[in-house]
């Protein structure tokens, strides 16, 4: 017999150790070559396993164990047979035909229940706990009228408290409702998310500035030339183009913003890699975009949706979420009005965007309605100072309520790659 030992495969640099998150397969399946048989939670995404050959599955490990990268999760027996196609429902035969015997025991312990009526009666029946008696002393209840549930039918704290709460006037079903908890352990990667942001709050001098952003141009471009840039370039033209266009700009006027801290020292880039946070199935993930500085509108917009797709999709790798140098979130895809973003480390700082509102606002004196965004701006004071930050926010700002002159060079068509 030929079988093939299949081990845990390094997801990439750094990464020692996963979890099981979850077995696709059952053991003794037959399984295809390169079929997903696991997904695997690292501390920085989620992946699936592959088999590596076909044949019969043996599972050498549970859903929620950690397993080491080389270890031997489970053995394909290559020289077994692929079943027939009917071997599937056959397989679930003895499950439906012991389905039934499950519910005899069920019938035949029903009487139990009824047990405790017939117990003998000794002192402690009826008789209430010291810490029982006080309340239904201070609520003027008698004792008889409470049904102990405490051992020899001791009428406990907890009997005396669900008897007084009718005699308060409220309702018995508060007390007796459905009360119900579910414990689920946190996967890896949610674990190591919820370590970096407690670390990020103890061990950086974290402050958020604000600013608010006037949409009313990138609204008036968008519904312009939508149809154009879409029939061109084969993707649509949305908000975070322009905030990545704006950042980048505001990163190389802004040097320090786009830096992190290495023990005692400075790490400045000369290149802008953007973070982009993305919802997935998962959680949040922050794949970047590589040279920001350099793409055009349709280039990021191209390639948020390639990321985000592959986010979406699970098939987002350790790579291209590593290695960027400042972040983007947009709360507003949720509702958020605003709130103060978390750095994203070892980065120094994360723009966080939210809903846009129309909203009065005073423009040349006159009180006019407009599409309005508030933008905060999380950093770490350590290495940014604060006359930074507001210019780096500004800067963005100038950049979303003058796009045209800002970030197009005064050519709306051109810069739009039309």
């Amino acid at each position: 017999m030929s079988v093939l030992e299949m081990k845990v495969p390094s997801p990439g640099e750094s990464i020692t150790e996963v979890e099981i998150a979850t077995w696709l397969v059952k053991d003794g399946d037959y399984v295809e070559k390169d079929q997903p048989i696991a997904e695997v939670d690292s501390d920085k995404a989620t992946l699936e396993l592959p088999a590596e050959q076909s044949g019969v599955i043996t599972l050498k490990a549970e859903e929620g164990d950690v397993v080491q990268v080389g270890q031997v999760v489970c053995l394909i027996d290559m020289d077994a047979p692929k079943p027939a196609g009917g071997s599937a429902p056959a397989a679930e035969a003895p499950k439906q035909e012991e389905a039934p015997k499950a519910v005899e025991p069920a019938k035949q312990e029903a009487p139990k229940p009824a047990a405790p009526v017939a117990a003998p009666q000794t002192y402690a029946t009826g008789a209430p706990s010291p810490a029982a008696k006080k309340i239904l002393d201070e609520k003027g209840i008698e004792a008889g009228q409470v049904s102990g549930s405490g051992r020899d039918g001791r009428i406990t704290k907890s009997d005396a408290e669900l008897a007084a709460v009718p005699a308060l006037g409220g309702s018995p079903s508060t007390a007796t409702g459905a009360r119900t908890t579910t414990t689920t352990k946190l996967s890896v990667l949610r674990r190591k998310i919820a370590s970096r942001l407690v670390s990020v709050k103890n061990e950086t001098a974290m402050l958020t500035t604000f600013n608010e952003v006037d949409m009313s141009e990138i609204f008036r471009l968008r519904k312009l030339y939508k149809e154009e840039f879409a029939q061109k370039h084969g993707v649509g033209l949305g908000f975070m183009s322009f905030f990545t266009k704006a950042v980048t700009r505001a990163l190389q006027m802004y040097p320090d913003v786009n830096a992190s801290i290495d023990g005692d020292f400075k790490v400045n880039y000369d290149f802008c890699d953007i973070s982009i946070a993305v919802s997935g199935p998962k959680g949040l993930m922050v794949p970047v975009l590589r040279n920001a500085e350099n793409m055009s509108f349709a280039g990021v917009e191209a390639n948020i949706k390639d990321l985000a797709t592959k986010v979406r999709d699970g098939k987002i790798t350790v790579d291209e979420m590593t290695g960027g140098t400042f972040t983007i979130t947009n709360g507003g895809t949720f509702g958020s009005m605003m709130s103060t973003p978390i750095i994203n480390p070892p980065q120094s700082a994360i723009l966080g965007m939210h809903n846009i509102i129309q909203r009065p606002v005073a423009v040349d004196g006159q009180v006019v309605i407009r599409p309005m965004m508030y933008v905060a701006m999380s950093y770490d004071h350590r290495i940014i100072d604060g006359k930074e930050s507001v210019g780096f926010l500004v800067a963005v700002k100038e950049g979303i309520d003058n796009p045209v002159e800002i970030l197009m060079g005064g050519d709306e068509r051109k810069g739009l790659g039309l």
